[in-house]
């Protein structure tokens, strides 16, 4: 078990700020695009909000203080006093930075300081430019109100007191309430746990519409509210408790906050699904978890192999049905690590937006494919090559606002993150429309650096491939960015340790495209388990494409051309027994297995197909780890350990003596 204590209420508060501010970052960066966005305004202001209550709750002085000055400045924006600029925003977003640094403990006040000074210019700032119109909102002036809510059925098992949100009204001002009776359901189906109530309430006096919103302002996402000046109220609506038809009632907030309801009883009938289905779990329990299924597939296999050999009916019974349950826990086990790629390419809304910034480029960010699914871990350490890679794009591959005019292209550069799954693969792709790599700057460095000889004839995939040797750069200058080359070798080594492959495609000005392809999870996998000599080796399913038979006599026929004829293309193939010294004769029916990746096939000639087998992979020994063919190890049933093959190493070494077989004629 992890020494963490999750019952730790100030561990809880860090995830749950934690989670508040990257809510605030997304409202942000869309408030950036839509600076008129009111909702967004209020949503960074809660958001704001929240933190500063929640940290001081909690003991954060430093960053319920750091964000009241942030909250502030956004109370203004929110009342119309200040313009929301970029330069306004980009700060804020450098706040947010230093909340999260509070929230784990970093105080340096100087940096706050800092923050907070340009904070205060960049507010006078945007003051100076808000456009008259926007400082009073419509009715601000009106001499009262006339409010009227519903809270939401379940208010007071959410901890929501209607009578506490009277009071605060109350306060602002002289006050008449009026009950609204007219939605209690009939006695019979009364639920004494829920609100059926609705309150309308006059206000009198001159009173800001925002101090009135502000009671509201922790549950007016889910409630019916309606806030109204006097003077634009139907006579007739004030001077009775009866409330119109809600029909005629309905209001843009109320409209909306109907729709939502709507919504969310929809998603209730279609589902059945309430914010109590989700869990939230740490993530080391699910790898504790993980761990012991991999273990109990282990041992079931073992059971397996015991039951086969013994003649106890019962005995096979009951292996077959441990057999069934541990292949059920898995594929449960699997679904609940999955998560959406959405929650990996929504974290580079941000670098888009301060590279954009730091490079005076204009850029956009477009996602594709967002709800495809990986592997939690697969996700984690997916995100720094990411990072590095789309660096790159922003700052070497595409253009300047001027380049690009001239070449007759939209002024804003475009990078592009699109993910699908590929059968036991998903597909990463960071494409952008810049000007597409150098080739012949490539071809140079690569000589300057004895990597290639200069007559060498590349293809164009080997030659980009160039780009992630260690120290490779074809960039003029360095900057704080880099050019692209510099630490694409890191690249290479992290996805290659994902059991990963990385393709690149260039066109001159059109731009470039970088596919990384990953194995769905590293946890457990469907293999195949076949036999080569004596010992016994993991193909992983999801790269099978089908069996085929190879008799003593076709493989005498193909000695010295390693090609087979399949459907009118030919394939070429390994033999496994001579790539891996097995000392052996072959079997007399020998087995070739097609695998792929990508659209790459290669053959893999084999003794023997034992069968499927859940495989449970475990990571090969530091000293094992330079085997290139393979890709990790696993516990069989008997206790003996079997290799994990690499398919896309093996395709490539296949490839490459296909070649040249080719060059030798």
């Amino acid at each position: 078990m992890s020494g963490q204590d999750h019952s730790d209420p100030i561990e809880t508060f860090r995830i749950e700020a934690a989670d508040v501010l990257n809510e605030v970052e997304q409202a942000l960066l869309d408030l950036a695009e839509n600076p008129g966005d009111k909702d967004l305004v209020n949503a960074v202001f809660r958001g704001l909000h929240t933190l500063k209550g929640s940290g001081a709750m909690f003991g954060f002085d430093d960053l319920a203080g750091f964000t009241h000055h942030c909250e502030s400045a956004f109370d203004q924006v929110r009342k119309g006093a200040v313009a929301t600029t970029p330069e306004l925003i980009s700060i804020v977003l450098s706040a947010q930075d230093r909340m999260r640094a509070l929230v784990d403990g970093e105080v340096d006040e100087e940096k706050q300081a800092l923050i907070l000074g340009k904070l205060s210019e960049a507010v006078a700032a945007a003051s100076g430019q808000a456009p008259p119109a926007s400082a009073p909102a419509e009715g601000e002036e009106a001499e009262g109100w006339r409010v009227r809510f519903r809270l939401p059925a379940d208010c007071m098992a959410n901890g929501t007191n209607p009578l506490f949100l009277l009071d605060e009204l109350r306060e602002l001002g002289e006050c008449e309430i009026a009950l609204l009776t007219d939605q209690i359901p009939a006695w019979a189906d009364l639920d004494p746990r829920e609100c059926h109530l609705g309150w309308d309430v006059t206000l009198k006096g001159a009173i800001d519409r925002h101090d009135i919103e502000d009671v509201f302002i922790f549950v007016m996402d889910d409630m019916e509210l309606s806030i109204e000046p006097l003077a634009d109220a139907p006579a007739e609506t004030q001077s009775t408790s009866a409330p119109p038809s809600r029909e005629a009632a309905a209001t843009p907030t109320q409209e909306k906050a109907a729709v939502g309801n709507a919504s969310a009883a929809d998603g209730k009938a279609q589902g059945g699904k309430t914010a109590g289905d989700t869990l939230r779990v740490p993530a080391e329990r699910l790898d504790e978890l993980m761990d012991r299924v991999g273990q109990l597939v282990i041992a079931q296999s073992r059971l397996s192999q015991i039951a086969h050999g013994n003649i106890d009916l019962a005995l096979r019974s009951v292996s077959e049905e441990i057999e069934r349950l541990s292949g059920e826990l898995r594929d449960t086990m699997m679904v609940m690590r999955m998560v959406p790629v959405s929650s990996l390419f929504g974290r580079f809304r941000r670098l888009i937006h301060d590279l954009s910034e730091e490079t005076g480029k204009a850029i956009t960010l477009t996602t594709e494919g967002e709800g495809t699914e990986v592997d939690k871990t697969v996700i984690e350490r997916l995100f720094d090559p990411i990072v590095h890679l789309v660096r790159n794009s922003c700052d070497h591959g595409l253009e300047t606002p001027e380049e690009r005019s001239a070449a007759g292209k939209p002024e804003e550069g475009n990078v592009t993150l699109s993910a699908h799954q590929a059968g036991g693969e998903v597909v990463i792709t960071i494409r952008d429309d810049g000007r597409g790599i150098n080739r012949d700057r490539v071809r140079a460095k690569a000589e300057e650096n004895s990597l290639i000889k200069p007559d060498q004839v590349l293809s164009d995939q080997d030659l980009f491939q160039l780009i992630f040797h260690p120290g490779f750069s074809t960039a003029a200058t360095i900057s704080n960015l880099s050019g692209r080359g510099v630490g694409m070798d890191v690249v290479k080594r992290t996805i290659e340790s994902l059991r990963g492959t990385i393709e690149v495609t260039s066109e001159p000005g059109q731009g470039s495209t970088i596919a990384l392809r990953i194995p769905l999870t590293l946890a457990i996998i469907e293999g195949l388990l076949v036999r080569v000599g004596e010992q016994r080796y993991v193909i992983p399913l999801s790269s099978v494409e089908e069996c085929i038979e190879l008799s003593l006599e076709d493989d005498m026929r193909h000695r010295g051309r390693s090609l087979i004829s399949l459907r009118g293309a030919l394939v070429p193939f390994l033999r496994l027994r001579e790539l891996f010294t097995s000392g052996t004769k072959p079997d007399p029916y020998q087995k070739i297995i097609v695998v792929s990746t990508g659209a790459e096939r290669v053959g893999l000639v084999v003794d023997q197909i034992i069968g499927n087998h859940q495989t449970v992979i475990k990571s090969m020994s530091a000293f094992h780890r330079s085997a290139a063919s393979f890709s990790g190890a696993t516990i069989l049933g008997d206790g003996a350990v079997a290799l994990i093959l690499d398919v896309p190493q093996l395709v490539s070494l296949a490839q490459q003596q296909e070649e040249r077989l080719q060059a030798a004629g």
